[in-house]
């Protein structure tokens, strides 16, 4: 009888273990479908990436001329690169506890036609709002506008630079060219530029708080009375181009995806009074940059924390017709059309760039023999993916072994040697040139991850009736770059939170 009852406890506890075991599998389940039902039905906030052949901005240029532009921007902006890897260098990777509420979108159109390769979006600042065209930027994490001059402090113009935070000495200016160009069709009463006195919701930063002295990028030690306004100067490459100005926040207005509109409060602007122009710098046709750089208090450190994580954006190819546009998003659930699942590897955090980890690069499957280093962060070296790069640049150890691979399968096409090309080594009539021929590049990534691009992002029109390969040459220990058009096409993924990026092909819309 003992043992009878015994085996009937037993027999007892089992089933009731069993039971437990199964209704807390149901919960989690349903908790699962409740978070998956939530995650589908997130607001997103969205702009339009926006192509420089849209009528709203400058007319077409010449081709010959537009590739020149292209590569002077590359060379200067691979100036401007090296300067904030020496500023970030032992800067942390910073991973913060963020919680995933929206999602919100930009449209975002190509910059072709006026020497440029960047995508820009449109930003409304302010209380009541006023409307500009930025640069979306990866490479940038101060988000700035055009200013008018007019602040409460009485020495805008003298800048002191014997004390540039997180960066090298500036040498003193004696002049500088401020933008004054005006668009035909404005319809901003301040002739094109962030009036901050008409914004109730604007407050500047002082150059005596706690964020001018050790939390914000580029600041100038000028601060002759506490209620001064915090300065800085961004240099774009040689110190020949920059950005002056002074920090301040307000508010950024944008699209939800249920038709309201959502508000990312306190957001941390440049209010930029004075712009210094080289050839090539093309910011005095736009209203500013919208930075997509990370960075604490930048604009994705603050979208981030109140839409999602994560941010993703869908390049439209950059010989775009006009009203031809994608959207940068800002959450999840990307907007566009997926060809493919989307893939995933490892981001490297390298402030304020977002690199991957590159194991190699194969043509037509076979993998080409590229010394290691050349991938390795830590050595010096690495791949970064930036948006605001044209072309895609390899140091000179993977630029030879993968120009001379696809030179291979252009035997049959004759040769171009044209300085117009601006720095394209290999340029051929495009005449008679099929691409179905051309052997398929593949960037590998961690994790067995490939990226596939079609022929037309390495194979690019430098010219009519010239196809160039699209890769420039760097010399020297530095980054390789994933440029925008060999980008384009795909839409790109960055989760900050769980260091990834991820793409897919796409048709961008």
């Amino acid at each position: 009888m003992q043992m009878n009852r015994k085996l009937m406890q037993w027999s007892t506890q089992i089933l009731m273990t069993l039971l437990l075991i199964q209704i807390i599998h149901v919960h989690s389940m349903n908790n699962n479908e409740e978070d998956h039902e939530e995650h589908e039905n997130m607001e997103k906030m969205s702009l339009e990436l926006i192509h420089r052949h849209d009528s709203r901005f400058l007319g077409e240029v010449d081709q010959v001329e537009a590739i020149q532009g292209f590569i002077k921007r590359d060379m200067n902006r691979r100036e401007m690169m090296d300067q904030r890897i020496a500023m970030n260098e032992g800067y942390n990777n910073r991973r913060k506890d963020i919680e995933m509420k929206q999602d919100f979108e930009f449209s975002m159109h190509s910059g072709r036609d006026v020497e440029i390769g960047e995508y820009f979006v449109g930003v409304t600042v302010g209380t009541p709002g006023q409307k500009f065209w930025l640069i979306a930027d990866t490479g940038s994490e101060l988000t700035w506008f055009k200013c008018m001059k007019k602040v409460h402090h009485n020495h805008q113009h003298k800048h002191k630079h014997n004390k540039h935070k997180g960066g090298s000495k500036k040498k003193s200016r004696t002049k500088s060219h401020t933008t004054t160009r005006r668009r035909a069709h404005s319809h901003n009463p301040c002739d094109d530029a962030f009036c901050p006195h008409r914004s109730h919701t604007f407050h500047q930063i002082s150059c005596a708080s706690k964020m001018c002295l050790a939390e914000l990028p580029y600041c100038l030690s000028d601060c002759q009375s506490p209620s001064d306004p915090c300065l800085y100067e961004v240099s774009y490459g040689s110190g020949i181009s920059s950005a002056v100005g002074f920090y301040g926040t307000d508010t950024i207005s944008i699209n939800l995806s249920n038709k309201k509109i959502g508000k990312l409060q306190n957001q941390t602007i440049g209010c930029t009074q004075s712009v210094i122009n080289s050839p090539g710098f093309p910011y005095e046709n736009v209203g500013g940059i919208l930075a997509l750089g990370f960075r604490h208090h930048s604009f994705v450190d603050n979208a981030g924390l109140k839409f999602g994580s994560k941010f993703s954006y869908c390049l439209v190819d950059h010989l775009s017709h006009k009203n031809v546009s994608s959207y940068l998003t800002f959450g999840t659930a990307p907007k566009v059309k997926l060809l493919s699942e989307i893939k995933r590897t490892d981001m490297l955090l390298y402030q304020p760039f977002y690199g991957v980890n590159v194991t190699g690069i194969s043509i037509d499957d076979q993998m080409l023999k590229i010394p290691p280093k050349v991938w390795d962060f830590d050595a010096g070296e690495g791949m970064i993916i930036d948006s605001g790069f044209t072309l895609t640049a390899l140091v000179l150890e993977a630029y030879y072994p993968v120009v001379e691979a696809l030179k291979k399968s252009l035997h049959n096409v004759n040769t171009i040697n044209d300085p117009n090309n601006g720095g394209l080594e290999v340029c051929f009539d495009a005449e008679g040139f099929d691409e179905s021929v051309m052997p398929k590049l593949v960037f590998h990534f961690g994790g067995g991850v490939r990226f596939e691009p079609p022929v037309k992002n390495y194979i690019i029109d430098a010219a009519p009736k010239t196809k160039c390969l699209g890769f420039l040459p760097i010399n020297g220990t530095r980054n390789s770059i994933i440029g925008n058009i060999m980008q384009q096409n795909h839409l790109w993924e960055f989760d900050i939170y769980k260091n990834t990026i991820g793409f897919a092909p796409s048709p961008c819309h």
